[in-house]
């Protein structure tokens, strides 16, 4: 539904050089086109018209008006005939919206008999588009150039990619980011400059004490926590004792329904779209009179909230949490999660890295329906009985990225990851995925670790890396991509390369 809150507009360029006329045939071309695209069924954002652009005023009112309108998320602009470029200045100057420019033609085909000068002066798109990405190139604006015929599924397929990348960074410019507790103690590569996050990113991050989510918890009605309780039962599958009133474990899973409730009161409330927890801040154990409280980490919480989309990140990690809210929009809520490298496989080539968190993985991403299971859990502040989903991840191709602090610029690193199946864990009864990065283990592992990458990603089987491309596009922030051609000698030159012109050209990223 996120998708039904937002709109792309779409201006065409012409001018008055070649009479009235020939701008009413424009105009008469812009809108079957954008009809078009909007009955295609391919687009999951609705495209609006706006008319033609005919003028240095014109432009700057029209890219005006795309700034100050709230569902406005981002401006396609094709050139139907040539405009001169000159007039666009202002404009492009003026727009803080994402930019498409669509290399298109009305007519799929030369009408090689009928051809006459008029037709030529009306359809210059091979001409105008020229003129039109010059001035953007020139001016250094960040864009993505769409190039191919409109009623072409795969044309129509690119733009869909950036108009989900476009709909998730709107989503992201009023992004709060709840963080529960502090970060990990000592911790480096969760941790970064949240002030230039928000300016580079748009996302807002604020520390709420847990006494604050305990107030919260104190509201949940119990009748509430016993229908939420039911719904477990329903959607998951468990053994039957798990269902008995009078035993430890009920007790845990009608805890963590109670600290469900209670995140996603707070988070309602505050109008935030992610948080973080920390397994050594859980607040006073007693916090009722059965003292029952936050009596273990909110995992299956994390796990159920991260389903419906609200970010997460594990141990105060803020950027993954941010992250992975993106990754949902973008991803319409299609498997995807948050996850953590947690320990190697070797075996020849199938060589592999198993993915998982002592609790937090979002079921959008198993392979069969998760069972509901409560288990010991040795680790952080209240060592417990714990309720958790647990299950396997599906095989197939996916992608995977995270965001690290460099200390002059933000980095994106992603990463192209075959998804295997995977065994079970009899001893170690977590949600789990088990992938062998792109082009090889000992490649991809290493050029993560070159990159710096963290051991917090966020992992999508729907996205792939031209939303990255698009996304980093739009950020102004650096991506490096792991893939099936990457080579250990090419990266390290790529980083090398980076490092020099993120230095030098500063200009660019501001």
């Amino acid at each position: 539904m996120i998708f039904d809150n937002y709109e792309i507009w779409w201006i065409t360029g012409a001018q008055l050089l070649y009479g009235g006329d020939a701008v009413v045939k424009v105009d008469s071309h812009s809108k079957e086109m954008v009809d078009s695209l909007n009955n295609s069924g391919k687009l999951p954002v609705k495209v609006v018209y706006k008319g033609t652009a005919n003028s240095s005023r014109e432009v700057a009112d029209l890219m005006t008006a795309a700034n100050n309108d709230p569902r406005c998320a981002g401006v396609i602009t094709w050139m139907h005939t040539f405009s001169p470029a000159k007039m666009w200045i202002h404009g492009l100057q003026i727009l803080n919206k994402p930019m498409l420019h669509f290399h298109t033609q009305y007519n799929a085909e030369i009408p090689w008999e009928t051809m006459d000068m008029d037709f030529m002066n009306l359809n210059q798109s091979a001409h105008g588009d020229r003129e039109f990405g010059h001035i953007c190139s020139r001016m250094r604006i960040r864009r993505k150039v769409v190039t191919g015929y409109w009623k072409d599924d795969a044309t129509l397929e690119r733009i869909a990619v950036w108009q989900r990348v476009a709909v998730a960074w709107a989503d992201s410019q009023d992004m709060l980011i709840l963080r529960f507790g502090d970060q990990m103690n000592n911790v480096a590569v969760t941790d970064g400059d949240k002030v230039e996050a928000e300016i580079r990113m748009g996302y807002h991050v604020d520390y709420c004490p847990f006494s604050e989510v305990l107030s919260y918890f104190h509201k949940v009605a119990d009748a509430d926590v016993d229908a939420l309780v039911e719904t477990y039962f329903k959607e998951y599958d468990h053994e039957k004792s798990l269902e008995d009133k009078s035993t430890e474990a009920y007790r845990k899973i009608w805890n963590s329904a109670k600290a469900e409730l209670t995140l996603r009161a707070i988070l309602t409330d505050k109008g935030a779209k992610g948080f973080t927890t920390n397994f050594d801040d859980l607040g006073d154990v007693n916090v009722d009179e059965t003292g029952n409280g936050f009596d273990q980490i909110p995992g299956l919480a994390s796990q159920r909230l991260m389903a419906e989309g609200y970010g997460f990140g594990a141990e105060g990690d803020w950027k993954s949490a941010a992250l992975y809210r993106t990754v949902w929009v973008m991803s319409q809520g299609r498997g995807c999660s948050f996850l953590e490298d947690y320990t190697l496989n070797f075996d020849g080539k199938q060589s592999a890295i198993l993915q998982a968190h002592m609790l937090e993985v979002c079921p959008l991403i198993a392979e069969q329906r998760p069972r509901l299971e409560v288990h010991f859990l040795g680790i952080g502040y209240r060592k417990t009985q714990t309720a958790r989903l647990v299950f396997t991840s599906r095989p197939g191709y996916g992608v995977t990225a995270t965001v690290v602090d460099m200390g002059n610029r933000f980095r994106l690193i992603v990463n192209d990851v075959d998804c295997i199946k995977s065994k079970p864990l009899p001893k170690l009864p977590v949600a789990s995925a088990l992938w062998i990065p792109q082009p090889s283990f000992e490649i991809g592992a290493t050029a993560w670790i070159l990159a710096g990458g963290t051991h917090h990603s966020c992992f999508s089987y729907v996205l792939t890396p031209e939303y990255w491309e698009d996304y980093a596009e739009m950020a102004g922030i650096e991506m490096v991509h792991i893939d099936k051609n990457t080579t250990i000698e090419d990266f390290k030159q790529n980083l090398r390369l980076g490092e020099v012109y993120y230095m030098l050209n500063r200009s660019f990223y501001k």
